[in-house]
């Protein structure tokens, strides 16, 4: 009766948009999520350990590029959003959405103590007709098998009749206009049929489509899996490439032929590698998985073999452009195009372009790069800053690398001045830009 009475409570509360809502984490995941569901009513609270990143949202200042500055701004004034380090908050809040980092040790293995400690730190909070909500990307078993021990052994509650445990997978694309929070397909699953009903009412309230699965783990397994079938694929395009190589023929050519088929076959391209938040983690956080149930998943570790081994192909490229205008690495002002992992925005986590100029900096090149949205990182302990990107700039490169094809790029312009250039996007064929002076993967 008790837990009846909780649940209808619960879902009153999120049909009025009366429900206090927390989201944990304030990144390309987390803020989007606030702003959305601060948008239909909702009061959010963030709650981030990073003290500027709650600075910048009490201010109303946007840092994420998925999310519109004047919505964000008018939400902060209008008191449906402020920000907090104090996970005391807790204590006051409905719903508890989970938005926060799931990297990989250097050993290529989960890393979750971002879960845990925020589980941890929750956990002396949390109070009966709560739902607590994962969206950070795991392993199948994360939520059952981590977070819910710590949360009933600390509160002394109990799931399904005290409080409510979800997972429900961030489906995030950064930069990407057409799917959004909103109207991205939303997979929810819950420890026990009480937690699934009421995880998918709330999500169902900003969210179009809801597509609950039977528990937790069947929905950690769905985000796994969707990264894992892209890392597969993009492998086996880059694995191409290094075939066409030898072949002595396009990649490019073959891919725009084979991609006119209008069954069986779906649009993937190489690159200088794998980069972001998913594709170079997931895979590996199910395989890790699969290990413990002694099971090996073949095409995970070669698809993760062969687009680790593109950043050492684009470096022995570069090699052959420079050999053959007589140029050696060593010495060799090398010019790169592009650092976040993606075009068109700011992101530079799990870069391949940077992976690229490690390497080659043990080559001793003299290197410069031009990205308007990465103004400045560090490379080997060294702050590199953007240059602007000048015919004299280009002209001064030995080579120049496009690594990433933002669209805002005068590419005809660095055509026309570039001693040579290694295209590793086909930025240059795809604008039908074409010359002797230009290379691609």
């Amino acid at each position: 009766m008790g837990t009846a009475v909780t649940v209808k409570t619960l879902l009153a509360k999120f049909a009025d948009h009366s429900a206090k809502v927390g989201v944990v984490g304030l990144g390309y995941v987390g803020l989007p999520f606030v702003v959305e569901k601060a948008k239909v009513g909702f009061s959010v609270v963030g709650i981030d350990q990073n003290p500027k990143r709650v600075a910048q949202v009490n201010a109303g200042d946007n840092y994420i590029e998925d999310v519109i500055d004047a919505e964000l701004a008018k939400l902060v004034k209008k008191g449906l959003i402020s920000a907090t380090t104090d996970f005391a908050v807790v204590a006051d809040l409905d719903v508890v959405v989970i938005c926060v980092p799931t990297p990989l040790t250097v050993n290529l293995t989960p890393d979750l103590s971002y879960v845990e400690n925020v589980t941890k730190a929750i956990a002396p909070h949390l109070k009966r007709g709560q739902l607590i909500s994962l969206e950070s990307t795991t392993y199948p078993g994360t939520t059952e098998e981590v977070m819910l021990p710590i949360l009933e052994g600390v509160s002394g509650l109990k799931v399904e009749k005290d409080f409510f445990l979800a997972h429900s997978p961030e489906r995030v694309d950064p930069g990407n206009k057409r799917y959004t929070t909103k109207n991205t397909n939303k997979v929810v699953g819950g420890v026990g049929p009480k937690s699934l009903a009421v995880a998918a009412n709330f999500y169902g309230q900003t969210i179009l489509h809801i597509v609950p699965v039977s528990s937790a783990k069947a929905a950690e397994l769905v985000k796994v899996y969707e990264n894992t079938f892209r890392a597969v694929n993009i492998a086996l395009v880059n694995e191409l490439t290094l075939l066409c190589d030898k072949l002595n023929l396009s990649v490019w050519e073959v891919l725009d032929a084979a991609f006119t088929k209008p069954f069986g076959i779906m649009p993937f391209y190489p690159g200088p590698g794998v980069g972001g938040h998913c594709i170079p983690i997931d895979p590996h956080y199910l395989e890790w998985k699969a290990k413990q149930y002694d099971f090996n998943t073949h095409f995970i570790a070669l698809a993760g073999e062969v687009n680790r081994s593109m950043p050492y192909f684009v470096r022995e490229k570069m090699q052959r452009a420079l050999n053959k205008r007589k140029k050696a690495m060593n010495g060799a002002k090398i010019l790169f195009l592009g650092i976040a992992y993606k075009k068109d925005l700011g992101d530079a986590r799990e870069s391949p372009s940077i992976h690229v100029m490690e390497i080659v900096a043990k080559d001793g090149v003299d290197m410069t790069y031009h990205d308007p949205f990465v103004p400045e990182f560090t490379i080997a302990g060294q702050k590199m800053k953007s240059q602007k990107l000048t015919p004299k700039l280009v002209q001064a490169a030995d080579l120049v690398v496009l690594t990433t094809d933002h669209s805002d790029v005068n590419y005809k312009m660095v055509a026309k001045n570039a001693k040579a250039i290694l295209d590793t996007r086909n930025a240059l064929g795809a604008r039908g830009i074409a010359g002797k002076n230009i290379d691609v993967l």
